[in-house]
């Protein structure tokens, strides 16, 4: 049986990107079920969402009142989720009015709550609307923070409503595994994607790291409750909604990002894919002679992982080191793996073997994750947001 989401949409000019989530949490194979607020109809009308959810749609209590919709729709659904959620509507849901059926189904939900702002800058800003913001997040709903960017008219900064895809797998994370707070109250701080190291103004050298890894441990750990900062890298898929996010370029611009932030985190997972040499740059863009060939002269870079391990204080962050091996056998994965957890002397190591095209760019992953404590875990082959649910499940482990 498909899973049941009520996907409501409030009376903002966001609402035309709902109709992107709604396709896409469509795509997964979901059951959804729109409500609308009436005054939203005035953006997108009950008829795009019948035809694009193939259900009937309403804003009221009153229509199809013999099925209790005001209280059936909340109790059954799998997830509850709000995209745009407007200032107007957290107001009234942090004071548990239930003015109109939108409202209703989120007090009478029984499975997580998510809520996807989208609001003029002033209006997000504005501390009424924080405390709205901090009274529902400690009731255990998922507010997205909003992106930054152009919104109506000509003015910008934080308010836009988040990229439909991020909306969608914010859901998605939440039905895969309802929300729980283990690690609230943490600080985290996760690298993804691949460093860049410049040759020329034109060229460099990196390497095939696509993000995705890092991307879903920094979303996990949002989702169970931390406050996360991700420094990315080159990716190939964007941010998770509601990180914060650092961007690094070449290995020495990731050092430096993840040194300072390393200084006041609880956790510092290292997941980007460092570029261990780099060219000696030149300073114009080299040119081709003829058929002769170009000599390439390379040095190391920083040992990022080895250098946030000697800068520690007492045991303070936990370090959690990624090893991306071509070993041929899980006998050798793991031989290589327990020689670099030494050798880098981190808290724990994830390792894998990314030889035969098997993770680089694809949606599933499987690792071994050791610490220094002697533990290993084989971690089968799952889709990349359940293995970082294991590697936190692994460092709650090891902290306790």
């Amino acid at each position: 049986m498909a899973r049941r989401v009520v996907l409501g949409v409030a009376g903002g000019i966001a609402a035309y990107k709902a109709c992107e989530v709604l396709r896409g949490l469509r795509e997964h194979g979901l059951d959804v079920t729109v409500v609308p607020t009436a005054a939203s109809l005035n953006f997108v009308g009950a008829t795009t969402w019948e035809a694009l959810s193939g259900r009937p749609v309403a804003s009221d209590v009153w229509t199809r009142a013999e099925e209790v919709p005001h209280v059936r729709l909340g109790q059954e659904a799998d997830l509850v989720l709000v995209a745009p959620a407007t200032a107007d509507l957290m107001a009234r849901a942090a004071q548990g009015m239930a003015d109109d059926l939108l409202t209703n189904t989120l007090l009478t939900a029984h499975g997580p709550v998510l809520l996807a702002p989208a609001m003029h800058t002033e209006m997000w800003l504005h501390p009424a609307t924080q405390r709205n913001v901090a009274l529902l997040r400690e009731r255990g709903i998922r507010i997205l923070d909003p992106a930054i960017g152009r919104l109506t008219g000509a003015d910008s900064g934080p308010g836009r409503l988040p990229d439909p895809s991020a909306i969608v797998a914010a859901a998605l994370d939440l039905l895969r595994r309802p929300a729980n707070a283990d690690l609230r109250g943490l600080r985290i701080t996760v690298s993804a994607g691949g460093t860049r190291e410049a040759w020329d103004p034109v060229r460099f050298l990196g390497n095939r790291s696509s993000g995705i890894q890092g991307v879903e441990l920094a979303r996990t750990a949002l989702s169970r409750g931390a406050e996360v900062t991700l420094v990315a890298a080159a990716m190939d898929v964007p941010p998770p909604a509601g990180v914060a996010v650092i961007r690094a370029e070449s290995a020495a611009d990731l050092h430096a990002a993840m040194t300072e932030q390393a200084a006041s985190s609880d956790i510092v997972v290292m997941a980007a894919a460092v570029a261990d040499f780099r060219p000696e740059a030149e300073g114009g863009k080299v040119k081709k002679e003829g058929d002769a060939g170009v000599d390439l002269r390379l040095e190391q870079t920083v040992d990022v992982l080895a250098d946030l391990v000697r800068q520690r204080v007492g045991v303070a962050p936990t370090i959690v080191g990624f090893a991306a091996e071509t070993a041929g056998s899980p006998e050798r994965l793991r031989d290589l793996a327990m020689a670099k957890l030494a050798r880098k002397g981190c808290d724990l190591l994830v390792a894998n073997d990314v030889g035969d095209d098997a993770v680089f760019g694809q949606p599933t992953n499987e690792v071994l994750i050791l610490d220094s404590a002697g533990d290993v875990r084989e971690v089968p082959r799952a889709g990349k947001a359940e293995i970082a649910d294991a590697v936190w499940d692994a460092v709650l482990a090891f902290r306790a």
